[in-house]
């Protein structure tokens, strides 16, 4: 069950000197942690059906400690008054199997701050819709990310909360590749895969749906300088990664 199956996006490296491309193996997803940005680059995690029970969200944020000795650690508080959601990347929905793969998304260092609309009206739909597609028979990989500077939530236009120690990001991004439940995932994947890409500014000013928001691979790949899904053959990658879904 490894959580970066197609690919490591950003060549993070369990270095401590990559201080703002520092990965994360937790036991239910994987991060590229910046320390400067005080928020991950993007999150990386596995779905299938045995991901999604019925364990209460546990609602535990509190700080990383396995972060590199000396570095800012976020906290619950950090957030507080600032205008913006503790938005998850990894989805407290999508680990509900137990009290310990709940409680591992409410680390800090698996939240940015997100806008109010953006966060509990289209991320949130996004995320159920995904999760509809785990209980219809597909397990899927996901990666969600942010970029840029600079968002709105209900206090107004923010580049950094938190006394500049956390960078609000402009753009959030979440990719799924949607597989059929089996075996062999990577010989499975064709030219016919879905593929599901949106990028959706960090603002409470939005439609309602997330589709409205779906892009390519591609154009997430040129906003963020990261290869998405670089563990599939180039040929087979360059199709998926160039067609934006519709369903």
């Amino acid at each position: 069950n490894d959580h970066m199956y197609f690919g490591n996006p950003s060549n993070a490296a369990f270095l401590v000197d990559s201080i703002n491309n520092y990965l994360m193996r937790k036991d239910y997803y994987a991060v590229s942690y910046s320390r400067d940005r005080g928020t991950p680059n993007w999150v990386s995690w596995h779905l299938f059906a045995n991901d999604i029970g019925s364990t209460p969200r546990q609602d535990d944020f509190r700080e990383d400690i396995t972060l590199p000795a000396g570095w800012y650690q976020v906290t619950n508080a950090s957030h507080t008054s600032s205008g913006f959601d503790r938005g998850h990347n990894c989805p407290s929905g999508d680990r509900t199997s137990t009290l310990a793969a709940n409680s591992a998304t409410f680390l800090m260092t698996n939240m940015i701050p997100q806008a109010q609309y953006n966060n509990q009206i289209v991320w949130t739909g996004m995320e159920d819709s995904l999760r509809r597609l785990v209980t219809q028979g597909n397990e899927l990989y996901i990666i969600m990310g942010s970029y840029g500077m600079g968002g709105t939530g209900n206090g107004g236009y923010k580049t950094t909360i938190d006394g500049g120690r956390i960078t609000v990001p402009s753009n959030i991004w979440k990719i799924a590749i949607v597989i059929a439940n089996g075996n062999n995932d990577s010989a499975r994947v064709t030219t016919n895969t879905r593929v599901i890409a949106v990028d959706v500014p960090n603002t409470n000013t939005l439609l309602s749906s997330w589709k409205n928001y779906r892009t390519s691979v591609d154009a997430i790949e040129a906003a963020t300088g990261y290869d998405l899904i670089s563990r599939m053959p180039v040929l087979l990658q360059a199709a998926l990664e160039a067609r934006v879904d519709n369903l």
